[in-house]
């Protein structure tokens, strides 16, 4: 068979069920299970005509699926890259005797170290940085707060897993003082002066401990503010998410209104 007999037999032969994604790209849809051998010879025939060759690469996976990818055309590849960041906090938790919240790390690098730390976490999938802020504070020292604003951030990378680092830190409010520590994971936790805490040797050689302390310093006495969270939503998602502004910053009520719809 000559190949323009052949491509439009290609053409022609029955192929997987499948949609466009909105990149221009192709996802297999399974409603059933299929018989391994149909499947092979349905992925073959698809394959051809979508014009594909051998040459899949593992783009990411998740529990539910395992993505593979190829780029069909001869120009460059713009898929979009797995996830590049992780997202992480850290909770400044002032009380009203200028003492700071500090926990003992039971696992990781802190492990043994006798180093007290503002209490630190993993932001979780669809988690906003106020909600998964104030949750790591209750979980770690059982004390209830409420988030303030972001005082900085800083961005590290090649870390986790080889991803890069977002670690925001945040400024909560104490709701509750008694502490019951989550025994899975910390050693300790109390209520430490903050011209203690940024005593330590760790703290005085590591600049994110010492910006910390420094950071408590400004907002208690010079009145350093940081970023608020406003609620807004997007045309991308019918989900409210936040805009983090500078409090000082005033906007017209109009302004708001549009900002919101963002």
């Amino acid at each position: 068979m000559d190949q323009e007999n052949s491509e439009k037999g290609t053409e022609d032969a029955p192929v997987l069920p499948s949609c466009e994604d909105e990149h221009g790209g192709i996802i297999v849809e399974l409603k059933d299970p299929m018989d391994p051998t149909e499947f092979a010879l349905l992925l073959k025939t698809s394959l051809s005509q979508w014009k594909l060759q051998d040459g899949f690469v593992y783009h990411h996976a998740e529990p539910h699926y395992l993505m593979l990818v190829k780029w069909i055309h001869e120009t460059p590849s713009t898929i979009p890259a797995n996830a590049t960041h992780r997202l992480r906090i850290g909770a400044i938790v002032l009380n009203d005797k200028r003492e700071l919240l500090v926990v003992l790390e039971k696992h990781g690098r802190f492990k043994g170290t006798g180093i007290w730390k503002i209490p630190t976490g993993m932001v979780e999938e669809g988690e906003d940085i106020i909600v998964g802020a104030t949750r790591e504070v209750k979980e770690e020292t059982g004390v209830d707060s409420e988030f303030i604003d972001v005082l900085a951030f800083r961005q590290m990378h090649k870390t986790f897993y080889q991803k890069s680092d977002l670690f925001f830190l945040c400024t909560l409010k104490p709701l509750s003082f008694e502490i019951q520590i989550q025994e899975s994971e910390i050693d300790g936790a109390q209520w430490m002066p903050i011209a203690e805490y940024a005593a330590q040797p760790f703290a005085e050689q590591h600049y994110v401990f010492k910006y910390a302390a420094d950071i408590c310093l400004a907002k208690l006495e010079k009145g350093y503010t940081g970023f608020t969270p406003r609620p807004t939503t997007s045309f991308l998602s019918h989900n409210p998410s936040y805009l983090y502004v500078n409090e000082l910053l005033t906007l017209p009520v109009s302004n708001e209104k549009k900002l919101r719809k963002l």
